[in-house]
C-alpha cells in the first residue's frame, strides 16, 4: 500500500511579512536600509517588488527625503499597525503609526541615524559570524523611574541584543544613546545620572519585609535583564573636534559625579562616532571608555 506524502506547511516567513516586521520595529526605514537588512545579496530592484504590493494594500506609506535624491522612507499605516499587532516577533511592542508623510519627514533624522548605527553592528556581526539579526535592535525602550531629577521615565534610544560566537559564546546587551549634537553637551552627559539612578532603583513594595537582601533582589532592572546592559553613546552631526569634546564631557561627568563613578565601576560605558562605526566596525578599537584609561577598544572590551 502506498502511503500518501504528507504536505507540510512552510515555516519560513515571506519577504512581505519580514518587511512589515522590520518597519514596525524600526518605525521608519529607507528602501536601501530594508534591502540591506532583508536581502543584501540580491539586486536592489527586488525589494521594490516587495514594497509595491504592501503600499497598494494600504499597509505602508512613504515620505520622500530630499527633492533631489528621491530617497523614500517607509512607515506603517494604521492598517499596517493592526496587521502586525499580534505577531510573536513583536510581542510587547506597540507599532507606531506615523500619521502623515510630513510627520515621517520630521522624525526621519533621528530615527534613520539610529538605523545607520544598527546596520553598522549588523554588518560587523555578519563578517564575524556572530548572532545579531535585524530585529535585535529595539528602538525607544522605556523604563519607569520616579526619581530621575524631574523625569519619570528612562527612555533609551535603543537596546541591542548580541551574541558573540568566538572564541566562546557570550551574550551582550547594551543601551544605546544616539547623539546628533542637537542638545547641549551637559544635557547629554546628564543621561549618565539617569542610567545610574535606574541601576540603583528599587521600587517601593508594601509589606513588612525590607531587609538589605530583599531590596538587592528586587532592583527594577532585574525584572528585564539578567545583567545590567552596558551603555554606548554614538555621536554624529558635528566636526570630529566637537564630538571629541562631547566625549570628554561624558568622561568628566563619570569622574565628577559620585553616583555615576560608582555606577561605572559595575557597568561598561563607552562612546564612539558614527563615522568610525560605519568605516571600521563596532568591534574595532573605536570606542573611548568613559572611565579609566582613554585607550580605544572594541565595544565588547569596554
Amino acid at each position: 500500500m502506498t502511503i500518501p506524502t504528507m504536505i507540510q506547511p512552510d515555516t519560513s516567513d515571506t519577504y512581505a511579512h519580514r518587511t512589515l516586521a522590520l518597519i514596525a520595529q524600526h518605525r521608519l526605514l529607507t528602501t536601501t536600509q530594508i534591502h540591506r537588512m532583508l536581502m543584501p545579496h540580491t539586486p536592489p530592484r527586488k525589494v521594490h517588488k516587495v514594497l509595491g504590493p504592501l503600499r497598494t494594500e494600504g499597509l505602508i506609506a512613504h515620505t520622500v527625503l530630499g527633492a533631489r535624491s528621491g530617497l523614500q522612507a517607509h512607515f506603517l499605516t494604521a492598517s499596517g499597525a493592526q496587521t502586525v499587532s499580534n505577531w510573536p516577533e513583536l510581542r510587547g511592542r506597540q507599532a507606531t503609526v506615523i500619521p502623515s508623510p510630513a510627520a515621517a519627514s520630521l522624525r526621519a533624522a533621528h530615527t534613520l541615524t539610529g538605523v545607520r548605527a544598527h546596520l553598522a553592528f549588523l554588518t560587523d556581526a555578519q563578517s564575524r559570524g556572530d548572532e545579531y539579526e535585524p530585529l535585535d535592535w529595539v528602538p525607544e525602550v522605556t523604563h519607569r523611574l520616579p526619581d530621575t531629577g524631574g523625569e519619570d521615565r528612562l527612555i533609551a534610544d535603543a537596546v541591542l541584543h548580541y551574541t558573540a560566537t568566538r572564541p566562546r559564546r557570550l551574550q551582550y546587551r547594551a543601551f544605546v544613546e544616539i547623539d546628533r549634537t542637537t542638545m547641549s553637551s551637559e544635557r547629554l552627559a546628564r543621561k549618565l545620572i539617569t542610567y545610574a539612578r535606574f541601576h540603583d532603583y528599587t521600587p517601593h513594595t508594601t509589606g513588612r519585609r525590607g531587609t538589605v537582601a530583599d531590596q538587592a533582589s528586587s532592583l527594577a532592572w532585574q525584572r528585564c535583564y539578567p545583567r545590567f546592559p552596558r551603555i554606548l553613546f554614538i555621536l554624529t552631526g558635528a566636526p570630529r573636534a566637537t564630538l571629541t569634546n562631547r566625549i570628554a564631557d561624558l568622561r568628566r561627568m563619570t569622574a565628577d559625579h559620585d553616583l555615576v563613578t560608582r555606577f561605572a565601576a559595575h557597568v561598561p560605558l563607552g562612546a564612539a562616532t558614527l563615522d568610525d562605526l560605519e568605516a571600521l566596525g563596532p568591534s574595532s578599537p573605536v570606542w573611548t571608555p568613559l572611565a579609566g584609561t582613554t585607550e580605544p577598544r572594541g565595544w565588547t572590551q569596554l
